[in-house]
């Protein structure tokens, strides 16, 4: 029996089907195209790789010979040979034995006294390697010329106008806070009222501490949450205060 599934028979099936044939659009051809082949051609060179269609074979009788591609030298001449070792300038003939030096040349300058007057002398040098390597000491940083200046040790003038902005700064603000002082009539903590005032503080929050750590280790009623509520905001305010005596040693107070 054979294992093909045929489909069910139908009368619409026995009618035969006009065949209709689609049309595919004509394919877009860009209006530019004749002038871009133009243009690559143009622009193309000729036997680019491939080199020259037809080559002239040599013939055999003009095969590769031994030392036939290396540079020729000019070949040597008796001109060429008299022009190179012709000078350009002709040096003075060498004098004769019979001649005579010139005699009777006399100068006002002294020799002598020049020389005792300013001698010469070596300027000094260093030598920084194994190998001799020398340069002048002067150059070589070894040689204390900086503390040698003449305005060495000496404030820099930008240091003292800075210096001096400070202390104009410092003196407004010193005004200024006396005028406030004066209009709100504050009060300046001494040293020893600031110390006691901030031993004070830490005692308060010793305190404070030790009733904190003798809470329960549950808080299981309203009661209990808002007391420890309470007792650690007046840690954290203690805190601060204590932070801001430490930190600074100026302290006004408003008076009552």
């Amino acid at each position: 029996m054979s294992d093909l599934v045929y489909p069910p028979e139908v009368v619409y099936n026995v009618i035969p089907k006009e065949e209709v044939h689609s049309q595919k659009p004509q394919r877009y051809m860009s209006k530019y195209r004749p002038t871009v082949l133009l243009e690559e051609k143009a622009a193309k060179d000729a036997m680019r790789t491939m080199g020259p269609a037809k080559v002239e074979v040599p013939s055999a009788d003009k095969y590769l010979k031994k030392h036939s591609k290396e540079p020729k030298l000019h070949e040597k001449t008796q001109g060429s040979k008299e022009v190179r070792h012709t000078p350009a300038l002709k040096k003075p003939p060498v004098p004769a034995r019979t001649d005579k030096p010139p005699m009777g040349i006399h100068t006002k300058r002294d020799f002598i006294k020049t020389a005792a007057a300013a001698p010469m002398k070596p300027r000094p040098a260093c030598v920084d390697s194994r190998g001799g390597h020398k340069q002048l000491l002067e150059n070589s940083g070894l040689v204390p010329k900086y503390i040698k200046k003449k305005h060495y040790g000496e404030v820099p003038q930008y240091l003292r106008r800075l210096h001096k902005e400070e202390m104009r700064a410092q003196e407004k603000r010193d005004d200024f806070v006396k005028e406030q002082r004066e209009k709100r009539a504050m009060k300046h903590l001494s040293e020893e009222e600031r110390a006691a005032t901030l031993k004070g503080l830490k005692k308060s929050w010793d305190e404070l501490h030790h009733e904190y750590q003798g809470l329960s280790f549950v808080v299981d009623t309203q009661s209990k949450k808002s007391h420890r509520l309470r007792l650690e905001a007046a840690m954290k305010q203690l805190e601060d205060d204590i932070e801001l005596f430490e930190r600074f040693k100026t302290i006004y107070i408003p008076q009552k």
